[in-house]
């Protein structure tokens, strides 16, 4: 299933080339556009089954499952079917209007909480999320992410969680170095 997506990451165009700023604010001279790649159901679907996969393998246990805004949603939303757990989603700042929430879904303290992303880089975003959800009660039980660009999140994140990548860059440039 993993060389099935690392296929379909190169059939859908999801790896661009030229002169990036990434989130992380660093430069780059490729881009995972990975929001092309989980709009496409089938894509996203199989995202969802190897996450899950993984939890299974790892014997994670966990009660609900988060992603930060915005391209962690369909990943968590497709895992949440998956599984049939809750879905969390994670706002990057608190809503100035209705609520003032920034945690959207029913989270009590000891919820233990896969929290899924998209990308990482050097794990910021991802870390910045589980901290809300540790603020508000939750345990994160593991990081699950589709693409690590094993730029320092991996080191960052597994200070404190069991972080799991579906796909690293590497993995990604030596299909290409196979196969185009």
């Amino acid at each position: 299933m993993k060389e099935k997506l690392i296929k379909m990451i190169f059939e859908e165009n999801v790896i661009r080339f030229g002169h990036f700023i990434l989130t992380s604010g660093k430069e780059s001279d490729y881009y995972i556009d990975i929001k092309k790649l989980i709009t496409n159901p089938r894509a996203l679907k199989l995202i969802a089954e190897l996450m899950e996969e993984k939890t299974r393998q790892l014997n994670i246990e966990f009660d609900k499952i988060a992603g930060p805004e915005l391209g962690a949603v369909p990943i968590a939303t497709a895992l949440s079917l998956n599984t049939e757990k809750p879905l969390l989603i994670v706002r990057k700042k608190k809503k100035e209007h209705g609520t003032g929430k920034q945690i959207e879904g029913e989270i009590h303290a000891g919820d233990r909480i896969l929290l899924v992303e998209d990308v990482t880089t050097t794990g910021g975003s991802v870390l910045r999320a589980a901290k809300v959800l540790e603020e508000n009660g939750g345990k994160v039980v593991a990081i699950s992410v589709v693409v690590d660009r094993e730029e320092g999140a991996k080191e960052m994140l597994e200070k404190k969680y069991l972080f799991i990548p579906l796909i690293t860059t590497t993995e990604l440039f030596e299909y290409h170095a196979k196969n185009v």
